[in-house]
């Protein structure tokens, strides 16, 4: 195929050849997907329905868990599918639209995380401030920021992707759309603009780690101080699960994307790309509610009361 004006599907990665392990992956991420949908949806309920819950911790644990939802469901129903139906072809536009909802929803989702730290950092750091710089008002913005830099980064990322003539045929060797399994399709002299917006968004990447680093330095140092083994126990439990969602998408997604050339191939990538693009969204809700026992408290009042109806 000389340019990508003359694809109009591609093919996907496959997860096994014969038929019994493709439905055995096709039950597993069902498993999967359904703990992610009832987790996340449990918490997302919760939040809004528990009036002690409204506060800005909650409110970016909500966002999160409706980010988490979506980054899992752009790309697990399509594999699935294609191992039910056993068919690996996608078409060019629903390619275009996973690329483009894959890069939006993490995009926005490592912005978000990178808010988290600093509500954490602020409620034990700056407690007497809590409520002056993170009012509703600024929680609003926050968020809304956070997507709206997922919004940008995924236009400027499917714009460019999908604009670039592909000279290696339409064969991904990934489970779904990837922006670079998609470069290895184009021509060689073709990709630099793409790989000039990798760049800068590598960077704006790593001011967020360095912003969540420093964050949490702060804040260890905030905690040791405290003399009471009560409230470092529970200013522990309010971090730790955030930095366990943290580490969580960083060492997957950083292993993924900058592991040599030499230890690379289409298997590893695809067990890497499920740990950081499946494996978070459906853990994420266990992780937060493990040591939190006012979401515990209130996901078991809400289950009760569908119960009781």
């Amino acid at each position: 195929m000389s340019n990508s004006s003359s694809i109009t599907q591609f093919l996907l990665l496959t997860f096994a050849d014969t038929r019994e392990l493709q439905l055995l992956h096709f039950w597993l991420f069902l498993g999967i997907y359904l703990a992610a949908l009832l987790g996340n949806g449990l918490i997302i309920t919760a939040v809004a329905c528990d009036h002690r819950l409204h506060t800005p911790m909650y409110f970016f644990l909500l966002n999160l868990s409706v980010l988490d939802l979506g980054s899992i469901s752009t790309t697990v129903p399509k594999a699935m599918a294609s191992s039910l139906w056993d068919t690996r072809a996608i078409s060019y536009t629903g390619c275009a639209a996973q690329v483009f909802l894959f890069v939006f929803f993490m995009s926005a989702e490592y912005s978000l995380l990178t808010i988290m730290a600093y509500d954490r950092y602020v409620a034990i750091c700056k407690p007497l401030h809590y409520r002056s710089l993170l009012g509703s008002r600024a929680c609003l913005s926050m968020a809304a920021a956070a997507w709206g830099s997922g919004s940008l980064t995924a236009v400027l990322h499917t714009a460019n992707t999908l604009t670039i003539p592909l000279c290696h045929g339409n064969a991904l060797d990934q489970f779904f759309c990837e922006i670079p399994q998609i470069l290895k399709l184009s021509c060689s002299h073709t990709y630099l603009s793409e790989v000039g917006i990798l760049v800068f968004s590598v960077c704006l990447g790593f001011g967020c780690f360095v912003f969540i680093v420093l964050s949490y330095v702060q804040i260890f140092r905030a905690v040791l101080r405290i003399s009471s083994e009560q409230g470092r126990h529970k200013a522990f439990s309010t971090c730790l699960p955030h930095l366990a969602v943290v580490s969580l998408f960083l060492i997957t997604a950083m292993f993924t994307y900058l592991k040599p050339p030499s230890i690379s191939s289409p298997s590893l990538n695809l067990v890497m790309a499920v740990l950081y693009s499946v494996v978070p969204p459906a853990v994420n809700p266990l992780i937060y509610s493990m040591r939190n026992q006012e979401l515990k408290d209130a996901v078991w009042k809400l289950i009760m009361g569908v119960f009781q109806k």
